[in-house]
């Protein structure tokens, strides 16, 4: 029988057995798409309907990710009222929508994934505290990486490994040790928005840059004992290879997209980190040397 296969298999033209390989790839490829992009948002769909929630319906591929920019853009065209406080329709214009057709319990769909809204506190300690295994957190990808892949994107051992190593720099005494460098940095700021007003009548600050520079002043002195505009640079390129990663994250994500290099964006990602990279490590380096001098001293 075995010397019957080999015959055969000998008697079939290289390009032949290429076809039926191609073919075979193709046709896995397109049950593997359909399953992904139309079976089970189709059964994860049906499911959240029998259970009583109402939401936005499956849309190919995308999802409600169209509608979603198009409300972001409606929302953002025309400022906040000065002294208004009801900002949801401006931050999730998509969300907000979506809970005063559907209700409070309602979902939308994120590509091929729904993101189901929960208001209960009792409906959530039930989804996290469930016996029929953990709730993990989403996947990210390796864009997603690129911008945070520390303690909130671990799960299980990792998450709790990471969080032991953190746990001594936020202890309370650590923390009240660290009043004095806030206050510092508020006076600072404080200061420097009396130094821009005018001698007479008011004036505008933009207080969204004002509190980025806040916090970054605050990180740099608590973490690396050095002023924030020495460590200026690192947190603009924090924050341009943010934007770009935020941009690139609007659309679905495609499998293998990543490494298609068509565009000059991806090169102008992957410099940003690259000198991000390098310049963190220096930060690094010096409070490794700080740190070990510290706990030689206390050992």
């Amino acid at each position: 029988m075995a010397t019957c296969v080999l015959l055969m298999l000998r008697e079939v033209s290289p390009w032949a057995l290429a076809s039926v390989v191609a073919s075979v790839s193709l046709l896995w490829l397109v049950v593997w798409t359909l399953e992904w992009a139309w079976w089970t948002p189709w059964r994860l769909e049906r499911a959240l309907r029998v259970q009583g929630l109402k939401g936005t319906r499956y849309r190919l591929f995308t999802g409600d990710l169209r509608e979603t920019a198009r409300a972001n853009r409606e929302a953002r065209k025309k400022p906040l009222p000065l002294g208004s406080h009801d900002i949801a329709p401006r931050v999730q214009p998509m969300h907000h929508s979506t809970i005063k057709e559907y209700g409070k319990l309602s979902f939308t769909w994120f590509g091929p994934t729904p993101r189901v809204m929960i208001p209960d506190p009792e409906l959530v300690k039930e989804v996290l505290s469930n016996k029929f295994g953990h709730f993990g957190k989403p996947r990210s990808n390796r864009i997603g990486r690129l911008l945070a892949n520390g303690l909130v994107n671990h799960d299980g051992e990792k998450w709790a490994k990471h969080r032991r190593i953190l746990n001594p720099a936020f202890h309370h005494e650590k923390i009240k040790g660290m009043m004095p460098v806030f206050s510092t940095c508020c006076i600072e700021m404080i200061t420097r928005w009396d130094n821009s007003m005018p001698s007479e009548g008011s004036s505008e600050i933009d207080v969204w840059p004002e509190f980025q520079n806040l916090t970054g002043d605050v990180i740099s002195r608590t973490a690396f004992g050095s002023n924030y505009q020495e460590g200026r640079r690192i947190f603009e390129l924090q924050g341009e290879l943010a934007e770009r990663l935020i941009q690139s994250v609007q659309t679905i994500f495609i499998p293998g997209y990543w490494f298609v290099t068509l565009s000059s964006n991806s090169q102008q990602q992957r410099l940003i980190h690259v000198q991000l990279h390098i310049q963190a490590f220096q930060y690094m380096k010096i409070c490794f040397i700080n740190y070990s001098l510290a706990l030689f001293m206390v050992l």
